[in-house]
């Protein structure tokens, strides 16, 4: 029997610390980070055209941020907001969500959530600081 897409792309169950949500949400988090993304270029655009103060670029950090955390999401499979709060959605309705209940379970979805918020915060960052300076 031949794989469907989804089988081939996303894991169709919860897997504590490792995925937490299915397609319906996965393509959310991805749409998020483009939306952040877009943002981050219309905002560093205006922020050089009008040749604003350089340190002013550092407001960058926000736009990035939400776009590298959706985009972290989205491709780790894994709401970091649902990990925090022991829950996980693999149905096709957005938000509808089931809770975790073993508490092992629920640490390493905190700490894979604790992950994906460091790493949005580090690319937040680094491209707001590049911005300053370039």
């Amino acid at each position: 029997m031949a794989k469907t897409e989804n089988q081939h792309q996303y894991p169709n169950q919860y897997i504590p610390g490792v995925c937490n949500i299915g397609p319906a949400e996965i393509r959310l988090r991805k749409r998020l980070g483009w939306w952040g993304l877009l943002a981050t270029i219309v905002l560093w655009a205006a922020l050089v055209w009008f040749r604003l103060p350089a340190e002013l670029r550092l407001i960058l950090f926000i736009p990035v941020f939400f776009s590298a955390n959706g985009f972290l999401q989205g491709f780790m499979h894994f709401c970091a907001g649902f990990g925090m709060r022991g829950l996980f959605n693999f149905g096709p309705a957005i938000g509808k969500t089931d809770t975790v209940s073993q508490a092992e379970f629920r640490k390493k979805d905190s700490r894979k959530s604790q992950q994906i918020f460091a790493y949005a915060l580090i690319i937040g960052i680094v491209v707001a600081l590049i911005a300053v300076f370039v």
